[in-house]
């Protein structure tokens, strides 16, 4: 570790009040602007410039959609009689609100992803200012050395923070539902925010008590309340226990965790009014069966948090009941518990990232070089590997050249027609040589700082996460989006207007809504519209719900990515 030179301390290893031993050199500030271009790089592509992507993604849109344009209860959503998957309300109404005062000109499937981008940015917020306040607890500081020159509290704390929030970023996990428009990511916003407060608690008032006011309601009403109060409780615990072993926080424990219990109950009431509160939880036929699977699933939605999370427990085991241990620790339990028996595993385990996050952190502090240089060896390569990759395949498409992997994408996106996009190829271009610019930074100068062995994952991450939604964006609109598919139905439909559907999805019923301005019904006898569209699996048993005697089959609409997912167009004779 760069605070080796801490071998200053005369204090005995057994004696030792904390097994950070880290030097003022290693705190240095990870410069202010850089960190927010690579929180931009990270946060906006996947935001901007695409459609809305099956599954979940464009289901909720829907919702949203169906609430702005009046067609559905807002205490109710539904889509053709159908409730969401979610028992949530917040999400789709923040989508809603926005779609509903944003300028006409604006297309609602972006506007509706702004109070999304504002969440996400919230959780990068939240991990960041969670972490600096446990890490200015007493139990959290470094070993102060015989003659001085270990590291400042505030300059300790802000390293640590800035470790976390790269920690976060560089979890594969993160990528792809962080930049969905679903309740996930509103549960991972207020998950994250709730974390804050109850890290902030000891040394605000107002900021934590603001904070916990707005996550714990917003979690009740994202599809979460049990999961909030769980927070909160454990939560007001931790904060209880330590407050007598912190100055700071002295004779603000009990004050403080009955603030978090209250708002507890009022999250949890709040739940019941509004009907949210459902036991969703099923260790019986859940995915806690499927080990193999669900130990996959963490190993690689959790890295590389999870091998420092580990290494944080063991370094720091001694102080496993001090806060800046055990709130995150709580946090990312009770996740990893819920995911064991939730029915979406992978967006149960989201919601203890930002806690994984900040216990990695506090694996820096306690490394050795030799660990430090293989993170970075194992990054560079790997992440390199994946921007080779990307670029290589661009350029099949775009030249043709090397032929396989055009060979591919057209043997698995039949029909698709490359296109080349001037900004999107320069963004690519930048970030690439921002990555060629950081490694050589990393790997030519022996820097100190103790964040340096999370710079390069994290930078890693975004760079592939920019790439693909640059380089990439076109063939994935075309593979994920249901566009294609509505183009093709409506391509057969000499009037638009209204159409009656049969065995289709919700996310098909919302693409033909949104993508081909139709007026979808459930289909009925009699039929009260000129033109059915009907699933392709549903040929054989369509006589038997319909008299088909009545519709005039026009034409097969082939879902280029997915065969199950073909559409047929039937005409009223």
């Amino acid at each position: 570790m760069g605070g080796s030179p801490a071998r200053c301390d005369t204090l005995p290893r057994v004696n030792r009040p904390t097994p950070a031993i880290v030097t003022q050199g290693a705190v240095r500030r990870l410069p202010r602007v850089a960190l927010l271009l690579l929180c931009a790089a990270y946060v906006l592509p996947g935001f901007l410039g695409r459609e809305p992507w099956k599954n979940a993604d464009i289901m909720a849109f829907g919702y949203m959609f169906e609430l702005a344009t009046g067609r559905t209860s807002w205490l109710e959503p539904l889509l053709l009689g159908q409730s969401p998957d979610f028992d949530a309300l917040l999400p789709y109404w923040l989508g809603a609100w926005a779609i509903q005062l944003a300028p006409g000109w604006l297309s609602p499937d972006f506007v509706a992803r702004i109070p999304f981008i504002a969440l996400l940015v919230v959780t990068l917020f939240s991990t960041w200012y969670g972490t600096y306040y446990l890490a200015r607890t007493p139990h959290a500081q470094p070993v102060p050395f015989a003659f001085g020159g270990e590291a400042a509290p505030t300059d300790y704390a802000r390293a640590m923070a800035d470790g976390a929030l790269l920690a976060l970023i560089a979890c594969l996990g993160l990528m792809q539902l962080s930049h969905e428009t679903t309740p996930a990511l509103a549960q991972l916003g207020f998950t994250a925010l709730a974390f804050y407060g109850l890290a902030a608690l000891p040394y605000r008032i107002l900021a934590p008590a603001v904070a916990l006011a707005v996550a714990l309601p917003g979690l009740a009403l994202s599809g979460a309340p049990a999961m909030g109060v769980v927070f909160a409780l454990g939560g007001a615990v931790v904060h209880w226990i330590n407050a007598s072993h912190d100055s700071e926080a002295e004779g603000r424990g009990a004050r403080g965790a009955l603030l978090v219990l209250l708002l507890a109950l009022a999250s949890g009431a709040l739940a019941a009014a509004f009907g949210a509160w459902h036991w969703r939880l099923n260790p019986a036929s859940g995915p806690g069966r499927e080990w193999q699977s669900l130990v996959r699933l963490v190993l690689w939605f959790t890295w590389p948090a999870w091998p420092l999370v580990l290494w944080t427990v063991w370094r720091w085991r001694r102080q496993l009941t001090r806060r800046h241990v055990a709130l995150p620790l709580w946090f990312a339990a009770v996740s990893l518990v819920t995911t064991v028996v939730a029915p979406n595993p992978d967006r149960a385990l989201l919601l203890g990232l930002p806690a994984l996050a900040a216990l990695a952190a506090f694996a820096l502090p306690t490394f050795q070089r030799s660990v430090s240089a293989l993170i970075d060896w194992f990054t560079l390569l790997f992440f390199s590997g994946c921007a080779i990759v990307i670029w290589v395949i661009w350029i099949s498409l775009q030249t043709g050249v090397p032929a396989k992997p055009a060979q591919n994408v057209a043997r698995l996106a039949p029909g698709f027609e490359p296109s080349f996009g001037w900004i999107a190829f320069v963004v690519a271009l930048l970030a690439t040589a921002a990555w060629i610019w950081l490694v050589r930074w990393r790997t030519s100068r022996s820097r100190e700082a103790i964040w340096k062995s999370l710079v390069l994952p994290a930078g890693g991450t975004s760079l592939a996460w920019l790439l693909v939604m640059t380089l990439w964006l076109p063939v994935l609109d075309y593979a994920r989006s249901y566009k294609p598919v509505v183009q093709g139905i409506t391509a057969g439909i000499d009037a638009p207007g209204c159409v009656e559907v049969i065995g289709l999805t919700r996310p098909q019923i919302v693409a033909l809504r949104f993508h081909g301005q139709l007026d979808v019904r459930a289909a009925q006898i009699p039929s009260a519209c000129p033109w059915l569209v009907a699933a392709q699996d549903l040929e054989v048993s369509l006589p038997m719900a319909l008299n088909l005697k009545q519709w005039r089959l026009v034409t097969a609409v082939r879902r280029p990515t997915d065969q199950r997912e073909n559409l047929l167009l039937y005409r009223k004779r």
